[in-house]
């Protein structure tokens, strides 16, 4: 996984992903006999690590083992996102859809856990998604805009071209992530 450490802020670690913009937040954790305590936001340090993003709704699921839910995008104005696992683990994907980015079309992928506490940042012009590699997971989601179904996009979780390593064989999926064009069928608009 290339993660390159960017800076501290207070008690929050700042890493930065091959994708521009997208962010991985490690917390501190506080630890002891009764069990942990962490900070799982603050404003002022998600405003200092340049996240600039406001957010404005929050959304928590619950998935079983294998549950593949992906790859998730809103159109123009976009959705940036601020996400992490509360409960057990997932593989969580993002898919840079950007197309004037040096990594247009590229994927970065990671586990993010109730072990690990990590957040990850994706900025608008990403698409999303995730697997349950824990029998439950309980997924959060800090959005930036509010959720619109006429902008709501998608495409296929296993497209060939993205090449994304899926740690399941038998995935769980909805009928419209089953359905969704893959990334070359997918007629756009693409993000600037």
């Amino acid at each position: 996984m290339d993660l390159t450490l960017r800076e501290e802020i207070g008690s929050l670690r700042v890493l930065e992903t091959p994708l521009p913009g997208v962010l991985v937040l490690e917390p501190r954790v506080f630890r002891d006999e009764r069990g942990f305590f962490l900070e799982t936001f603050r404003d002022e340090l998600v405003a200092r690590a340049g996240i600039d993003a406001t957010f404005i709704q929050d959304n928590h699921s619950r998935s079983a083992r294998d549950t593949v839910r992906a790859l998730h995008f809103q159109t123009e104005p976009g959705q940036p996102k601020l996400v992490r696992c509360a409960r057990g683990s997932v593989f969580d994907v993002v898919v840079d859809l950007r197309k004037s980015s040096p990594t247009f079309g590229r994927h970065f992928a990671l586990e993010l856990s109730d072990e690990n506490h990590r957040q990850l940042y994706i900025p608008k012009g990403l698409a999303h998604g995730f697997c349950v590699t824990s029998e439950i997971a309980d997924f959060v989601y800090r959005c930036g805009s509010y959720y619109d179904p006429q902008t709501e996009r998608g495409i296929l979780w296993n497209s060939p071209e993205l090449g994304i390593a899926w740690p399941t064989a038998t995935p769980v999926l909805s009928e419209r992530d089953r359905t969704n064009p893959t990334f070359s069928e997918y007629p756009g608009p693409w993000f600037p």
